[in-house]
């Protein structure tokens, strides 16, 4: 798989068809909300379907987070109505809204730099990684995730890390491991002391005592928590 595109890269407008219409336009489908794009290595696959599916039971809790959703696979947009319907009745999802862009000539994947050539259909044509990119609302990525086809994604540990770059985007913060919406986060590494003063107030955070910084006069400890709400 070529090199493709990388944390903080304007993620690329996609435009022309997907399963509902031959105009689509990824940036104003996203408008001024956060952006999953998510690619599947073929329509008809079953753990695309799985994934699909749960994407659309979901729906809800993206739009509590303000993110709009688009799928990506390199097939036509005949071949995703019709997988569409097998997606509503193998999921029970109900009626199923997620875009599907269709790139059936690869054009996009090979820019995006998505292709496996490790992993080819019966025609012999690469198919695309299991990728998934978080943009923010100047479609810059926040995040990207890679699975490979055999291993469908987790959508509990998508949302952790949405609620995570939402919080940190704004915030002085960092999320420590296994952080979920509500836990105590971490004041930003590059604040001193004085910086955390000003912006969390001087009983806004607590100290982790270490044994490196015992004894020491620091003007910044390395380890600083501060509550969040759920």
């Amino acid at each position: 798989m070529p090199g493709g595109l990388l944390i903080n890269d304007v993620f690329p407008n996609l435009q022309g068809s997907t399963q509902d219409t031959d105009s689509f336009d990824l940036y104003d489908h996203i408008g001024d909300s956060w952006g999953l794009v998510f690619m599947h290595p073929a329509d008809y696959t079953p753990v695309c379907t799985t994934e699909l599916g749960e994407a659309q039971k979901r729906m809800a809790d993206f739009e509590a987070r303000n993110v709009k959703v688009c799928g990506f696979s390199c097939n036509d947009a005949s071949s995703h109505s019709g997988w569409v319907k097998d997606i509503e009745v193998a999921t029970g999802c109900g009626d199923f809204t997620v875009p599907l862009f269709c790139d059936p000539n690869r054009e996009n994947a090979v820019k995006l730099g998505v292709l496996d050539e490790s992993n080819k259909n019966a025609k012999g044509l690469p198919l695309t990684v299991r990728a998934a990119y978080i943009l923010k609302p100047d479609k810059t990525i926040a995040l990207i995730m890679y699975y490979p086809a055999s291993t469908g994604r987790n959508y509990d540990e998508i949302f952790r890390v949405i609620d995570s770059l939402q919080l940190t985007v704004t915030a002085k913060l960092a999320t420590p491991v296994n952080w979920n919406k509500g836990d105590d986060a971490i004041v930003n590494f590059p604040l001193s002391d004085a910086d955390a003063d000003a912006t969390f107030g001087k009983d806004g955070y607590k100290i982790t005592d270490v044994p490196s910084e015992k004894g020491k006069d620091l003007a910044k400890h390395y380890l600083r928590w501060v509550p969040t709400s759920k």
